[in-house]
């Protein structure tokens, strides 16, 4: 692999992060592992992921449309705090006609069962779900689009602090 310039293509190891139940009290499971969606916006998964960068870890929070399988919402920032998340799923709310049956499915992090998050949920009309407690498969739709995201793109970058400006700046007619 070497002498033809190959790169093996690994994740990284994988480690536990499990986390307490928040303030929203108890959160069914309404998806049971069935990912699949008959209309767009029926069902949305989401999760958040970390990015080293020169500047320190970008969180980046992502929303997934169960029928399409679309990424519908997304927000970074340089925290994993409630703001982050809700900012993505009120993109995906933007971007989508949501029926009034929507499910929003996620892990079961703090701030994904905070009384904050459940408060935007119930705003937009959306029914919020969780999956248990360490378990990736009752979100795998979202880990494993984290995982590619991670394989394919984030091992293979050195993200830089910030963009250099242009050396020339636009003139404006």
């Amino acid at each position: 692999m070497r002498l033809l310039g190959l790169v093996a293509c690994q994740p990284r190891p994988w480690r536990p992060a499990t986390t307490v139940q928040g303030q929203a009290g108890p959160i069914p499971d309404l998806v049971n592992r069935d990912f699949g969606a008959s209309a767009p916006g029926q069902k949305m998964v989401g999760d958040i992921t970390y990015i080293p960068t020169w500047e320190g870890w970008l969180f980046l929070a992502t929303v997934i449309d169960c029928a399409t399988r679309k990424v519908i919402g997304w927000a970074m920032d340089d925290n994993y705090r409630t703001p982050l998340i809700a900012s993505a799923i009120e993109m995906a709310a933007r971007n989508l006609d949501l029926p009034a049956d929507a499910i929003f499915h996620s892990g079961r992090g703090n701030n994904y069962t905070s009384a904050e998050f459940a408060a935007v949920l119930e705003g937009l009309g959306i029914r919020q779900s969780v999956g248990r407690t360490g378990i990736c498969f009752d979100n795998a739709l979202a880990e494993s689009f984290n995982a590619a995201v991670k394989v394919e793109r984030v091992h293979r970058t050195v993200y830089p602090a910030a963009l250099p400006s242009p050396p020339w700046t636009p003139s404006l007619p």
